[in-house]
C-alpha cells in the first residue's frame, strides 16, 4: 500500500484552526495473555516511529506478558508498563492509559492492538495526518483499507457493526469500531473520559461518537489490518452483545433528545455556526 492519502479522508469537521507541534507520542497497547506477541509488537512500533514511548497496560496477565513487558521496559527507557490488578475490558485499559499518559504530558497519545492486528509500520502515516487533525482513525473500510485472513463472517460482523453505529448515532465515520487510533492530548481532554462506561469494544464507539459530536476534526486513514497469527482473540459473545444494547440506548436517547428540541420549537446551535457545508470526502485508492 503507498502512502499517497496521507492526509486522509476528513469526517467530521469542526471548522477552521490551526494546530501546533504535536509532541511526543505514546503508543497504549493493552494486554491479557500476549506473551507470544509483546516482544514483537514493541519492537516494531520501535522500529517504526523510534521518538515514540510505548505504554504496555496489562491486566495482570497470568501467561507472563506483564514480566516480559518489565524486562523490556529495564532495556529501554521508552517502554513503560502500567501493571492493573485484573481483567477490565478494553476500554477500562484504554482509560488507564490515557490517564497515565495525560499526567505525564504527552502530546498525542495512540491505541494499538497488542497482536499485530495493527500494523506499527502504518502508525507514521496515522501522525502525519494528525499534524492536520484532532483525531486520525485507521479504518479498514475507506477505500484503500482492508483485511487479510479474516473469515467472511467475521467482516460481515465488523462490516456490520459500524454501519449499524454510524447510521443510529448520525456519525459520518464508515469504520467506527476500529481501535486504531492518534489523538492530540487536547482531543482526550475534551471528551469527557470521566464519564465513559463502556468497558469492551463499544468503547470505540463511544469515544468516536463524542469526538463528532464535540465538534472535532476527524480524519480516517486507510489501513491493513492482519488477522493475529499468535495467542486467542478477546472477542466474545458479550463483548457484542455489550456494544448492541450500549449503541442502541445512545442512538435512542439522541433521538429522543432531538424530537424533544423539535417539539420544543428549538434549534441545534452547532448545525447553525456552521458557515461551510460538510466537508466531502475524496478518497484516493492506495
Amino acid at each position: 500500500m503507498s502512502d499517497e492519502n496521507t492526509q486522509g479522508d476528513p469526517v467530521s469537521d469542526g471548522g477552521p484552526r490551526s494546530y501546533g507541534p504535536l509532541g511526543t507520542a505514546l503508543v497504549i497497547i493493552p494486554t491479557y495473555n500476549e506473551a507470544e506477541n509483546i516482544g514483537l509488537i514493541v519492537g516494531r512500533v520501535r522500529a517504526a516511529v523510534p521518538a515514540a514511548h510505548v505504554l504496555v497496560a496489562d491486566d495482570n496477565s497470568p501467561d507472563g506478558t506483564g514480566k516480559l513487558a518489565d524486562e523490556l521496559a529495564a532495556s529501554d527507557d521508552h517502554v513503560h508498563v502500567l501493571h492493573r490488578k485484573g481483567k477490565e475490558g478494553l476500554g477500562a485499559a484504554y482509560l488507564a492509559g490515557f490517564s497515565w499518559a495525560l499526567e505525564r504530558d504527552y502530546g498525542v497519545v495512540v491505541e494499538m492492538d497488542a497482536d499485530g492486528s495493527h500494523q506499527p509500520e502504518e502508525l507514521p502515516r496515522l501522525l502525519t495526518a494528525l499534524a492536520g487533525a484532532d483525531l486520525v482513525l485507521g479504518s479498514r473500510w475507506v477505500p484503500g483499507g482492508r483485511v487479510v485472513n479474516w473469515p467472511k463472517s467475521r467482516e460481515v460482523l465488523s462490516r456490520g457493526g459500524s454501519t449499524y453505529s454510524r447510521l443510529l448515532l448520525d456519525v459520518p465515520i464508515r469504520d467506527v469500531t476500529g481501535g486504531y487510533r492518534a489523538f492530540r492530548r487536547e482531543t482526550l481532554e475534551g471528551l469527557g473520559l470521566e464519564d465513559v462506561a463502556s468497558a469492551g469494544y463499544c468503547f470505540q464507539v463511544d469515544l468516536a461518537r463524542r469526538a463528532v459530536r464535540e465538534g472535532f476534526h476527524v480524519v480516517e486513514v486507510p489501513i491493513t489490518f492482519v488477522e493475529r497469527e499468535f495467542g486467542d482473540s478477546k472477542m466474545s459473545k458479550d463483548i457484542v452483545v455489550e456494544a448492541l444494547w450500549r449503541v442502541t440506548q445512545w442512538g435512542l436517547k439522541a433521538r429522543t433528545a432531538k424530537l424533544t428540541d423539535l417539539a420544543l420549537g428549538k434549534s441545534d446551535p452547532k448545525a447553525e455556526a456552521k458557515a461551510e457545508p460538510e466537508p466531502k470526502t475524496e478518497s484516493k485508492e492506495s
